[in-house]
């Protein structure tokens, strides 16, 4: 046997031997996972179903209506827990996430893209209105790294509570959160036939009459429903002719305030950017006809 020939065997047994160890180091992690979701679930006395991936899963409302297919659009919820308790991430009745169900195991966390398989599985198992909650692994979740800013540790198992909500149609969730909202902060608000709100705590004083050619000044600040500002200007240096505007301004401002005007807007996605619906607080400086 040559000199190179014996390298190349060894170069093989060597390789071979690394890929044993990894392959072992993994799957004792997977055991150790498993363990631990075991152990988790005995002490709190639940029955959950365990999946041949190795994810563990429970259907607690099934829904109802027809069953729900990769390319439907759904509106979801989800909580990301770790098994002893703590909230990591969640999202809001306020801002809640839509997209199609194929695609509903994709996320980015700090700009770092995740799939997490058992999500998208598990909420095909539901129909519209369904729950259910799965535990991940953290071979299948976050792995050996974690991630610090949300205090997920090495090897940290993941609790994920789940729903698709009943509403299928954007304008029926903008529905949902805006009166979300208002319930939450008891506001009193009047509903337009555009499915907009208003309340007007100062008409003004002008004499100009608004409509959609009017240039008008504004100060004004807009939300996300969650409150999250998502611009401002109120130092009266914001101009524009009100045609150039939200669609929801165009409805709602006309015949309603003039000059020295104030009120808050609450409007739908599809008078506002199209993507969610937006909170604004306005104040009409001055009108120019």
């Amino acid at each position: 046997m040559n000199k190179f020939t014996k390298l190349s065997l060894f170069a093989l047994l060597l390789a071979t031997t690394i890929f044993s160890s990894c392959k072992k180091e993994y799957e004792s992690i997977e055991v150790v996972d498993d363990a631990a979701i075991q152990a988790y679930l005995k002490k709190n006395n639940l029955s959950f179903d365990k999946d041949t991936k190795g994810y563990y899963y429970k259907v607690t409302t099934p829904g109802t209506g027809d069953v729900v297919k990769n390319q439907d659009s759904v509106y979801y919820s989800y909580t990301f827990k770790t098994l002893s308790g703590q909230v990591l991430n969640q999202t809001s009745d306020l801002m809640i996430p839509g997209t199609f169900l194929g695609y509903t195991d994709r996320f980015t966390i700090n700009s770092v893209s995740y799939v997490f398989t058992p999500i998208r599985e598990v909420l095909t198992k539901l129909k519209r209105g369904g729950k259910a909650t799965l535990i991940m692994p953290s071979s299948m979740a976050f792995g050996k790294n974690g991630v610090s800013f949300l205090n997920i540790g090495s090897n940290e198992n993941i609790l994920v509570d789940l729903g698709i909500y009943p509403e299928s149609k954007r304008h029926e969730i903008d529905e949902f959160e805006i009166n979300k909202l208002i319930a939450n902060n008891n506001l009193t608000l009047i509903k337009d036939p555009s499915r907009a709100r208003y309340s007007i705590t100062t008409p003004g004083t002008g004499t100009d009459v608004i409509n959609v050619n009017s240039t008008i000044v504004a100060n004004y600040t807009v939300r996300y429903l969650d409150g999250t500002v998502l611009q401002s200007s109120t130092d009266g240096t914001f101009t524009d002719v009100l045609s150039n505007l939200y669609k929801g301004w165009q409805l709602i401002l006309p015949g309603k305030v003039t000059a020295g005007g104030k009120l808050r807007l609450i409007i739908p996605s599809d008078l506002a950017n199209g993507v969610s619906p937006l909170d604004f607080d306005i104040e009409i400086v001055k009108v120019t006809n």
